[in-house]
């Protein structure tokens, strides 16, 4: 058996063999290791910058979408507020464009219940129901859009249904009460309503609960539509009570009326507010009541050059003679 002998040269190569084992071997293991730590350390900041970008996006928005949601309401305010001056110059074809417009952009209950007010002024009738129907269905208060559906439910004869809109839009205007309308005028549209469907007490109480109400200026026509169903009932003398409340309100507010056209009808009306009310001093038996009321009548026809009306009434003054 040989031995091996230990030189400088055979403790050199073992000497490399080492120095080669630990490089391809621990030195290989410690080398994965740092690999390993810059990831986690990579995925953790990667995390932060994420965590970070999501917490600005909820805490200032600013998404295309949300600007663009920004921009579709500010058009639609435009179009909006463009339709409502060109309605109060009577413009209503380019009224109309801009409310299409701002449906088209986002519709809400008060755009569509003045495109519905619209297209009711243009006799379009059905587009005005649906449209009214699509404003209380996104606002089940929205009053305006009750009341209108009231107007036109009136129009087409529909009674029943103006009545119940017309209940409704009082329920909404008391718990939502919009700057458009008053309690007065509800009041007083519901009584109307009841008046023509023959429901004598529920008028009297509806225009009683108008008159009562300190919103806005009396109508003579309450006065004189109250009377009409006090005449129903067959109190005379309440009836005349409001004719000649009436006629009041007439004398207070025509030097008021905008123009002569206007002046001319409130005088007609007073006319005629006097003739009933001679009428039902008639049925009474005071006829001196009756003849002063048709005096009054005949004043107000001459004043008008109302031949007819004024010969039809000195006729009536000569039977009482």
């Amino acid at each position: 058996m040989k031995k091996i002998k230990h030189t400088k040269k055979t403790d050199a190569v073992a000497s490399k063999v080492v120095a080669k084992e630990t490089c391809c071997g621990v030195g290989n293991a410690w080398s994965w290791t740092i690999y390993v730590y810059w990831f986690i350390i990579l995925f953790f900041i990667a995390a932060t910058f994420y965590i970070l970008g999501r917490s600005h996006e909820f805490l200032h928005p600013s998404s295309p979408r949300q600007i663009v949601v920004e921009e579709n309401l500010l058009q639609q305010k435009d179009y909006f507020e463009s339709a409502k001056e060109k309605l109060a110059m009577g413009n209503l074809e380019d009224a109309l464009v801009d409310l299409n417009a701002a449906v088209d952009a986002n519709a809400t209950s008060d755009i569509y219940t003045l495109r519905g007010e619209m297209y009711m002024q243009m006799g379009n009738y059905q587009k005005a129901l649906e449209d009214f129907e699509s404003a209380i269905e996104i606002d089940s208060m929205n009053a305006v859009a009750f009341y209108d559906r009231s107007l036109l439910n009136t129009r087409l004869e529909n009674y029943d249904a103006a009545l119940n809109d017309i209940n409704n839009a009082l329920a909404s205007q008391s718990m939502k009460p919009s700057d458009v309308l008053t309690m007065r005028n509800l009041y007083a549209k519901r009584g109307q309503l009841n008046l023509w469907l023959k429901n004598w007490q529920g008028a009297v109480a509806d225009y009683t609960n108008s008159l009562a109400r300190d919103e806005g200026s009396v109508s003579a026509s309450v006065y004189a539509e109250r009377a009409e169903a006090y005449t129903a009932l067959g109190e005379y003398q309440n009836a005349i009570n409001d004719y000649t409340s009436a006629i009041r309100v007439i004398s207070e507010q025509i030097q008021a009326a905008p123009n002569q056209d206007e002046r001319e009808s409130q005088s007609s009306n007073a006319m005629a507010y006097f003739e009933k009310s001679a009428a039902l001093n008639l049925n009474m038996g005071n006829v001196d009541a009756a003849r002063s009321d048709l005096e009054s009548a005949f004043a107000i026809a001459i004043a008008l050059n109302d031949e007819e009306s004024s010969t039809r009434i000195q006729n009536l003054i000569n039977g009482l003679n």
